[in-house]
């Protein structure tokens, strides 16, 4: 039945999905370790994204009421735009800390972005105001433990370094707090489109034009421009599926994402989508052997970092907004409506996990099973051309991790689509 889950359950359900397929979308970055550009690999990886963020939403809800969302909060393009440049550098940034220290010690670092988060979610939208003593402690012990966790990850990967002949290491350092920061920051617009009744998959759509266009332009800056971009592509031809593939898979986790930040607010919901680090770490470490021939003093500390961001996360997202809170909430929600002449009744709706657009039963069209069949056929078309790359991979673990992430998503999909309707 839908009311056997609270709302606060199914933002924590959706931040754990999020977690698996947000990890695993950074597996074909790997690439980055045999010779591609990290601009080209971010090129990649948001061409996949562009295709799923139309496809996906559309397959869901249709085209007629994805326009009929964006007609009624027009004020909402431009900043779901904005979040896909943020996003987009951050992306880009996340590129070159893979390659300078690898992915296990990178995710944990950029990672502190729910720190970001956090922080923007108590100053703009009232999170945490009225949350009384217990849930204060819960969050602001988690985002202690996260700063800790990460500043044990740090000392791992300086010790790591001192075998490093490229020197690099700082430069991945740096590389990964800035993907935090940027990250943390492009929550604002999420949360803003939420507490303005905006569907999620509606917001996505949009989203992604700020992320191509971003990403081309860094391309073509820092790579020789529009011709060379567009060689570098066709030598990367049978690489493309990989970056493709971790694209679609971003955009999955990146969805659940947005509904954690939804019915849980960013404050919460983010430290518990950053449980992609352990997922990353397995990635990283079980698939990929990361730590292989690293002491056992570099591993612990990696091991340990992991471990205490992780409780910090946990215990974030546990911290359940009280009454006081949600009423906080709710003031923020009205001076969204107040600014933007929204109808307050039509958006505690949709806050509610209602969907009044839907109720509407805004028309199916027929272009719509097309561009699925298009975007099918185009995945198709890559994976022909595609060949396997020079990275040693644990298959058993590999697939083992997929089968975890697939349950996942099945199981949290039901779950929304039981609840909410997508809404």
């Amino acid at each position: 039945m839908n009311k056997q889950i609270s709302l606060h359950q199914l933002g924590v359900f959706s931040g754990l999905a999020a977690g698996a397929w947000l990890g695993m979308a950074e597996a074909p970055t790997k690439l980055v370790t045999v010779g591609f550009s990290p601009f080209l690999i971010s090129l990649g990886m948001v061409a996949g994204v562009f295709v799923a963020r139309w496809t996906v939403p559309m397959a869901l809800k249709g085209t007629s009421y994805i326009w009929a969302d964006l007609r009624e909060k027009p004020h909402l393009i431009a900043w779901a735009i904005l979040a896909g440049m943020l996003w987009a550098v951050a992306n880009t940034l996340t590129v070159f800390a893979i390659r300078n220290v690898g992915l296990s010690i990178a995710f944990p670092l950029w990672n502190t972005n729910s720190l970001v988060g956090l922080f923007w979610g108590w100053l703009l939208f009232h999170e945490l105001r009225g949350a009384g003593t217990r849930q204060l402690t819960k969050v602001l012990g988690g985002a202690a433990a996260i700063v800790i966790g990460a500043c044990i990850l740090a000392l791992a990967t300086t010790h790591s370094a001192t075998t490093n002949t490229s020197g690099t290491a700082s430069l991945g350092i740096a590389a990964a707090l800035g993907a935090g920061v940027l990250w943390g920051t492009m929550y604002i617009p999420y949360r803003k489109a939420y507490i303005s009744g905006m569907n999620p998959l509606s917001f996505v759509t949009v989203f992604t034009f700020g992320e191509l266009g971003t990403v081309f332009a860094l391309a073509v800056a820092f790579d020789g421009g529009v011709h060379n971009v567009i060689s570098l592509l066709g030598q990367a031809r049978p690489a493309l599926f990989w970056l493709f593939l971790g694209g679609f898979c971003w955009v999955l986790g990146d969805l659940f994402q947005q509904y954690a930040a939804k019915y849980v607010g960013i404050g919460r919901g983010i430290p518990l989508s950053n449980t992609n680090q352990l997922w990353g770490l397995a990635w990283g470490a079980l698939v990929f052997g990361e730590f292989a021939g690293q002491g056992s003093g570099t591993i612990t500390l990696v091991i340990i970092g992991s471990l205490i961001m992780i409780a910090g996360a946990v215990a974030i997202s546990m911290a359940e907004a009280p009454e006081l809170e949600q009423q906080s909430w709710r003031t923020a929600m009205q001076r969204e409506c107040d600014r933007y002449s929204l109808d307050p009744a039509r958006v505690a709706q949709t806050l509610e996990g209602k969907d009044p657009l839907a109720e509407e039963r805004p028309t199916r069209r027929w272009w719509e099973f097309v561009i699925v069949l298009a975007a099918v056929a185009f995945f198709i078309w890559l994976a022909a051309g595609s060949a396997s790359q020079p990275i040693a991979m644990n298959i058993p673990w590999m697939l083992l991790l997929i089968a975890a992430s697939v349950a996942l998503l099945i199981g949290c999909g039901i779950l929304l689509h039981k609840r909410t309707g997508f809404s």
